[in-house]
């Protein structure tokens, strides 16, 4: 059954139709038989019921009385009517006032307990084989004569069974007709139906490998279901393409200078003879290596962020937890440990929908930059304001200039202070964190001695999952 259900499913969409109208057809061939079958037979009886009432009033109405004795004539007319089933085999029978056969088949016999059945039909048996009585019943009042003369006029049912089986088949052929209509007609529905999707799969087949563009959603509407979608991958796939294009032009732009410049001074202390000089290009070869392991850690950061930016799920995040979660890391104290950076979070959560991972990425880096480029003590928090949560980094500098400041968070802009040593990445990588969860980064002065980056984020109700 299993087996079954799998391969149905992968079956194509006109097999589904197919079998579904299949199915249709079969049970209601099988209701429309059993009610043909149940109306031929009612049609049938009611036909002969009236054949054999006929005769046997013919019969009755042909009875009379003649010195105190019923005399009986039978008419040829009431014959005449059941012969119109030539193959049933007839039998009557006249029961006089006493009960006795006045002419007839004694084997009819009248139902048991009814022996005082006036008219009306009943179904039993002559010579063997399933017959249906008529009986009718004449009332004589005379000085010779008083009582009641019944007439029984039976048939077997070999006409009204062929009748009841005639009308079934004939209801079949209309069903059998109609449902090869209809199997014709859902053919060209169902070739109609999926030309959309015909079309689509055309359109797709012939694009360009790099093509994604969104799709014509000139379509019906059960299938424009289909093309939003597919037009929202391929909207989130073109933005991962144009992001790793970015991260590989990234990195291949700002690895070509400190690679060169690490090549060159290694050229240059193989061909330097002097010792005091070899030692001062040894250290410049140092700076230079923990310059690149920096830029590699922000390649591989921001190389995170696309990746989670568009495929992680969005969950129901504290900003505290990130704030201390980056506290407790410990990073500052081993990197730059005449600094001192202070934890400053309330006791209220500060929720938002966003990748814990992302935010925490983007926090480090604005740890980073104000370690690298502000002034003691640095402080990490959370907050949340009206309907705005944020989490921020603050140091006690003034920072950039204005002019400056409006340019800070682009791709390779670098402040006046760090043109040497900084990939301009860090800003970067937290403004594609704060784009990515429908935020904003604020870089601002807060007062004459302190400067703060802050990611803002529309705060999450209080019950919202």
């Amino acid at each position: 059954m299993t087996d079954l259900i799998r391969r149905l499913a992968s079956s194509s969409l006109t097999a589904r139709v197919a079998f579904g109208i299949a199915f249709l057809l079969i049970s209601g061939g099988v209701i429309v038989s059993i009610a043909a079958f149940a109306y031929g037979r009612e049609a049938a009886r009611s036909a002969y019921d009236r054949l054999l009432l006929g005769a046997a009033t013919g019969i009755a109405s042909s009875i009379t009385v003649q010195d105190g004795r019923p005399v009986i004539e039978l008419p040829v007319s009431a014959f005449e009517l059941l012969a119109l089933a030539p193959d049933d085999r007839i039998g009557y029978r006249i029961i006089g006032v006493e009960g006795e056969t006045l002419t007839g088949y004694d084997e009819i016999t009248l139902p048991t307990g009814r022996r005082d059945i006036r008219g009306g039909f009943f179904d039993g048996a002559f010579f063997g084989e399933q017959a249906r009585f008529a009986v009718v019943s004449r009332r004589f009042a005379e000085r010779t004569l008083n009582g009641t003369v019944k007439v029984v006029v039976g048939q077997t049912l070999r006409a009204r069974n062929e009748m009841a089986y005639d009308i079934t088949r004939k209801a079949l052929y209309v069903l059998a007709a109609s449902g090869l209509a209809m199997v014709l007609l859902s053919v060209v529905v169902v070739r109609s139906v999926l030309q959309p999707l015909e079309r689509i799969a055309g359109g797709l087949t012939a694009r360009d490998p790099h093509d994604l563009t969104p799709l014509d959603t000139s379509v019906p509407r059960e299938t424009a279901v289909m093309i939003n979608a597919l037009n929202g991958f391929m909207a989130r796939l073109d933005r991962q393409m144009n992001s790793m294009r970015h991260l590989i032009s990234d990195t291949a732009h700002q690895l070509r200078t400190p690679v060169a410049a690490l090549r060159a001074q290694a050229d240059l202390f193989t061909d330097e003879p002097e010792l005091a000089r070899k030692e001062k290009i040894v250290e410049r070869i140092q700076a230079r290596t923990a310059s690149l392991g920096r830029l590699l850690d922000q390649l591989l950061s921001q190389a995170l962020v696309i990746h989670r930016g568009d495929s992680a799920r969005r969950e129901r995040v504290d900003l505290r937890d990130i704030a201390l979660d980056v506290f407790e890391e410990g990073d500052h104290a081993v990197l730059n440990p005449e600094f001192d950076v202070i934890l400053d979070i309330g006791e209220d959560p500060v929720e938002v929908l966003a990748d814990a991972q992302s935010l925490k990425e983007a926090l480090k880096n604005l740890l980073n930059n104000a370690l690298r480029y502000g002034r003691s003590p640095v402080r990490i928090g959370a907050s949340l304001e009206g309907d705005r949560a944020s989490i921020w980094v603050e140091d006690a500098g003034s920072g950039p200039v204005d002019g400056v400041l409006a340019e800070l968070g682009s791709r390779f802009n670098k402040g006046a202070r760090s043109r040497q040593s900084s990939s301009g990445l860090g800003l970067a990588i937290a403004h594609s964190v704060a784009h990515s969860f429908d935020g904003e980064l604020l870089l601002e002065k807060t007062t004459s001695s302190s400067f703060r980056a802050a990611l803002v984020f529309a705060a999450l109700p209080e019950g919202r999952a």
